[in-house]
């Protein structure tokens, strides 16, 4: 019975260990940035896009191109460092593992 006491008590405090870690995904806000803060976006800690930000010295119709290599080049930025983030908090957790779903 000591046993199942246990495991029960173990499993509460992992259910406990993750709803804080979702809490804390959800509230996590991130910037990335390309061209030299020229475009700039912000990511949750589930990597949803939340804002955008793009100088208007950057917007030119006849380069299309070069607007949207700096879109991706920010985003992949901020996810990047969504990332760094998540293993940071997942560490402080005692967890270096990489749960499906959660990345």
């Amino acid at each position: 019975m000591k046993n199942v006491a246990n495991l029960q008590k173990m499993l509460k405090t992992a259910k406990e260990m993750q709803d804080k870690l979702q809490k804390e995904l959800a509230e996590m806000r991130v910037d990335g940035s390309s061209g030299g803060g020229m475009v700039t976006v912000t990511l949750d800690g589930s990597k949803s896009l939340l804002s955008i930000s793009i100088d208007p010295e950057v917007v030119n119709k006849d380069d299309i191109e070069m607007l949207q290599d700096l879109i991706m080049a920010a985003f992949n930025d901020a996810g990047a460092k969504v990332d760094e983030n998540v293993s940071e908090k997942m560490g402080k957790f005692g967890m270096g593992l990489k749960i499906p779903g959660l990345f």
